[in-house]
């Protein structure tokens, strides 16, 4: 099994592309240990002193370390990560919910077709080019022309994603929308 390797914006993760699926439907982020327990792989990265986050796309999986040097946390985790495919072992157990609770949405109920144009933005343009960055972005809520936005991946912490928020994604949804004012991360 050969598993490529790609940087990402953020210094502090990278990228696993192991050449199979690795997690159907939503992303998951595990940006601590609480909730790794659901997931075999999970527990092996984290076990690994100095990783700190845990994301789990379609088709790769992105690290964050909290310490320490890449060239030497880079072969524990790929052979955390060649060991648990190796295995046949799920990505989460099945006694594990597939994913951790929605977080709620806000917004004014006179707001919901500039929500529904918001949501339709962020899937089409906004998600895809994060997903090649080993990141995820979702929407959180709209309140009086802001925008909020949960960051994951390797977007969260990223020295980049104001850059991001402000110039990339406020103008998009500012050019198709004139309500919207501001994007915030939450």
């Amino acid at each position: 099994m050969f598993i490529q390797t790609e940087a990402t914006p953020n210094p502090a993760t990278l990228k696993f592309l192991p050449g199979r699926e690795v997690k159907s439907g939503e992303p998951l982020d595990l940006p601590d240990r609480v909730g790794a327990e659901r997931s075999p792989l999970a527990e092996r990265l984290f076990a690994i002193d100095g990783v700190s986050g845990v994301f789990f796309g379609s088709d790769f999986v992105t690290v964050t370390k909290s310490g320490g040097e890449w060239q030497h946390l880079k072969p524990a985790i790929l052979g955390a990560i060649m060991e648990h495919f190796m295995s046949g072992e799920p990505l989460l157990r099945s006694d594990a919910a597939d994913d951790l609770p929605a977080e709620e949405e806000f917004f004014a109920e006179e707001d919901a077709e500039t929500v529904e144009t918001i949501k339709e933005l962020l899937e089409t343009r906004v998600r895809p080019a994060v997903a090649g960055d080993g990141g995820d972005i979702t929407f959180r809520g709209f309140r009086e022309g802001v925008v909020y936005l949960a960051m994951k991946g390797s977007c969260s912490g990223c020295p980049s994603s104001t850059a991001t928020l402000r110039h990339g994604i406020q103008n998009l949804l500012r050019h198709f929308l004139p309500d919207v004012r501001e994007v915030q991360a939450v």
